[in-house]
């Protein structure tokens, strides 16, 4: 599968994962599926602001050279009390290539949120994995989740 990727990301029929500094942030599907929070669950899930948030890493298996999101679970908190779900990812249908999710760093900043920062690889428009530092940061109070890959 990693072939497949690869020559998909050469070829053109598929954009190139990190083609731009922005990630996606998108509303759970079923890659967030329980199943496919990395094992073991305690070492890639965190929580944070008192357990209202939570971070944990998902591994989709598929496609292969690009299988792993990061998952949020924040307020706001609906009207039955359940939080938002979020995915972030690359792009749309691509994970990461590997995420350090032992080197998770957290922050809070009363005008900025909570932010987040990690070591991940991306596959590129070649198709070769490249070294980033994701960053994230979460407004609880909006919801508002802003992702992105430095170099």
């Amino acid at each position: 599968m990693r072939g497949l990727l690869t020559f998909a990301i050469c070829t053109g029929l598929a954009s190139g994962p990190v083609a731009s500094a922005a990630q996606e942030v998108t509303p759970c599907d079923f890659r967030a599926s329980a199943e496919n929070i990395v094992e073991p669950w305690e070492e890639n899930s965190r929580t944070f602001a008192n357990g209202a948030v939570r971070v944990a890493l998902l591994d989709t298996i598929e496609p292969g050279a690009a299988a792993f999101h990061i998952l949020v679970l924040s307020p706001p908190f609906d009207e039955v009390g359940g939080r938002q779900c979020r995915m972030i990812s690359p792009a749309r249908g691509f994970g990461f290539y590997t995420v350090d999710f032992q080197a998770l760093e957290a922050a809070y900043d009363p005008a900025t949120g909570l932010s987040f920062a990690l070591p991940v690889q991306a596959v590129d428009e070649t198709g070769n994995p490249k070294p980033h530092r994701l960053h994230f940061t979460l407004n609880q109070a909006s919801g508002a989740i802003s992702a992105e890959l430095a170099p």
